[in-house]
């Protein structure tokens, strides 16, 4: 299987397929509103800032299952986010990222990078790096903050 066969909904629930994100390099994190990363929101603009427009991009997927810190429809998580934090960057629909109701997105980036203790997602801001081709590159712990991605980035992408 392939990142690119995955379909996920948008704030809209209207579906989007992964596929309309070939050739670009991702960041895709699970987030939330109230949670004590929540400020990650502003590094993360600001790499969306100084690679967007080389070929990467952010997938922000709400997740309220870490003590319902994602609380609120997706308009108000989308609100909140662009006030307060002036993102730019795609959100989707609130997903879950273990259990039965996991998203097939993360069932499928936690079997191509799945930690050195556990596949289970422990917290809101995981990140997974994923190359142009669609290689899950790096996954990153809640507590790795946005601009210690940067190098990577840039790695990934090619720049300066």
């Amino acid at each position: 299987m392939s990142i690119y066969e995955i379909k996920v909904n948008d704030i809209f629930q209207n579906e989007v397929s992964l596929n309309n994100y070939k050739g670009k390099a991702l960041l895709i994190v699970n987030t939330a509103t109230g949670c004590g990363f929540t400020p990650q929101y502003d590094g993360l603009q600001v790499l969306y800032e100084k690679y967007g427009d080389k070929g990467f991009t952010i997938l922000d997927f709400p997740c309220n299952q870490f003590g319902s810190q994602a609380p609120g429809t997706e308009e108000e998580i989308h609100s909140f986010c662009t006030g307060r934090f002036g993102i730019t960057f795609p959100q989707f629909a609130k997903i879950d990222v273990n259990g039965e109701n996991e998203s097939p997105l993360y069932t499928f980036l936690k079997n191509e990078k799945g930690g050195l203790l556990s596949k289970a997602i422990k917290w809101n801001f995981t990140k997974f790096l994923v190359s142009q081709s669609g290689e899950v590159i790096k996954r990153y712990a809640p507590t790795d903050k946005p601009e210690a991605i940067d190098k990577d980035i840039v790695n990934l992408l090619g720049v300066k």
